[in-house]
């Protein structure tokens, strides 16, 4: 009887062949489907600018309500009515200008950091020392403006596609699919561009911040704000960070004079629409 031969795995009748070619079948139906996904998810920003958005926004809304919800669990929060009353009527006139969708809710934190953050699902934080930096509510305009910009422009959607398509997809996908607490939801929390100390800090990059800061000279200008203060509230920024920090190409965010230069450059039409606006407010 003759031996038989061994079956020869590069024959297409042998199992070892078939799975191989279901495996490369697989991985091209993946990559395949990746970039169809990568192409639909693509979208326009309000100035025009292309953008990855992967999630849907019920999706980024959720994120958005969690991570404030546990900011209002972990840090102190502001008592003085005063202090509520003023930041509340700077915040709702912005919001008013940005016709946004549902209720929002604004909260100040007892905080000396000059920072202020504003998240998907219409939440907004100010913390206290913000107002210390901020000397009107015209120049707090600017900065709660520069916030909503970044919500209405979806910059937090497309923070976390970002992270997602590269390095951080798995870690993102499970503290959102059931994970509480640990890296995973500070990723989440940075990604979303909070700016509160959640250990692992990624703000939104240089294009986004300038982004924000155009929609937000325009959204405080209808608001009645006068954007001119926007420039004053930056030389502020630069005094009480003593004219230092770190160089701008090292930088997430543009450098004070970038930012006053973009300020700057849009400033005709928003003083178009700041005398077109039908309210001034008076939050001081």
């Amino acid at each position: 009887m003759v031996p038989r031969e061994p079956p020869d795995d590069r024959t297409p009748a042998s199992p070892a062949f078939q799975t191989r070619s279901r495996d490369n079948i697989m991985r091209r139906i993946i990559i395949v489907s990746v970039l169809l996904s990568l192409l639909v998810a693509c979208a326009t920003s309000p100035t025009g600018r292309r953008q990855l958005k992967l999630f849907s926004g019920d999706e980024i809304a959720q994120m958005g309500i969690q991570s404030y919800q546990q900011m209002k669990q972990e840090e102190p929060i502001e008592t003085s009515t005063a202090e509520n009353r003023y930041v509340k009527c700077v915040a709702d006139a912005i919001i008013s200008a940005s016709n946004p969708e549902g209720q929002w809710e604004v909260t100040v934190f007892e905080d000396d950091q000059v920072n202020a953050f504003a998240l998907p699902g219409g939440k907004i934080g100010v913390y206290s020392g913000l107002l210390d930096v901020a000397e009107t509510d015209d120049q707090l305009a600017a900065v709660i403006g520069h916030e909503v910009a970044h919500v209405i422009a979806d910059h937090g959607n497309e923070r976390v596609s970002q992270q997602f398509a590269t390095q951080g997809g798995l870690q993102v996908v499970s503290a959102f699919l059931g994970g509480s607490g640990g890296a995973g939801s500070q990723a989440i929390m940075s990604a979303l561009g909070l700016g509160a100390q959640v250990g692992i800090l990624l703000p939104f990059s240089r294009t986004q911040e300038s982004e924000a800061d155009t929609v937000g000279l325009e959204l405080m200008a209808r608001a009645g704000f006068d954007p001119r203060q926007s420039v004053d509230l930056w030389q502020n920024m630069a005094e009480a960070s003593g004219g230092g920090g770190q160089a701008e190409f090292l930088s997430t965010h543009p450098s004070n004079d970038s930012r006053i230069n973009n300020l700057s450059s849009h400033m005709d039409e928003a003083m178009q629409l700041y005398r077109q606006a039908p309210n001034h407010p008076d939050c001081g």
